[in-house]
């Protein structure tokens, strides 16, 4: 029997199969780098999310040092004359009241906490402090999320950025988190979900710009 192939069937082209490996490669590269990026990337929702319970868990350590020093200081919390920033007002609690510089920036930030030796002045933290509240104060806030501006809010005022730019965008665009002076933390979306006023003699301090 003659086995020899036919002269006249085109055998494939190892450069085209090649060719055509390399495409498959490159395209599954392309589709993995899309879903790494949306899933894991900086601004991703997933991501946020998962910084957002971070930095309900740093508000809280923050909350511990902010009770300590109201309790040797009058029932008062930090107040500096004169404080245009967060930092300023907070420096205070670094080091005697918390030596942990980190819980006062947001994980989803950027943002990078003076070393525990340096005034947080140094650096540039990432929460907005309401200056003037006391322990004996039945409602209100001492900390939240950084926050479009200094004024008090209403139910359904801007509250965190709504596009992901600065002002408040620590979380991109998906809100942000409010410690009370009771030291629970909430969660709001970028619209404020819950009132929040300006006392008498209290002032919202944002980290500066």
């Amino acid at each position: 029997m003659n086995c020899r192939p036919r002269s006249d069937v085109a055998l494939p082209s190892a450069a085209g199969s090649l060719g055509f490996a390399l495409m498959e490669l490159l395209m599954t590269v392309v589709i993995i780098f899309v879903l790494f990026t949306m899933f894991f990337g900086f601004g991703a929702k997933n991501r946020q999310r998962s910084a957002k319970l971070r930095c309900q868990e740093n508000l809280q350590k923050a909350f511990v040092g902010l009770q300590i020093f109201a309790n040797e200081h009058d029932e008062r919390f930090p107040q500096t004359t004169n404080a245009t920033t967060a930092e300023v007002a907070l420096e205070v609690l670094v080091p005697r009241y918390t030596a942990d510089t980190k819980i006062f920036v947001c994980p989803g930030r950027k943002d990078s906490a003076p070393a525990p030796d340096q005034p947080l002045r140094k650096g540039r933290i990432s929460y907005s402090y309401y200056q003037g509240q006391t322990k004996t104060g039945t409602n209100g806030f001492l900390l939240t999320d950084w926050q479009v501006n200094t004024q008090a809010k209403r139910v359904g005022d801007l509250l965190f950025s709504e596009t992901g730019k600065k002002p408040g965008n620590n979380h991109a665009k998906i809100g942000g988190n409010l410690l009370e002076i009771t030291g629970d933390v909430i969660s709001s979306p970028a619209r404020a979900a819950v009132d929040l006023p300006l006392a008498s003699g209290v002032v919202l301090l944002n980290p500066k710009p």
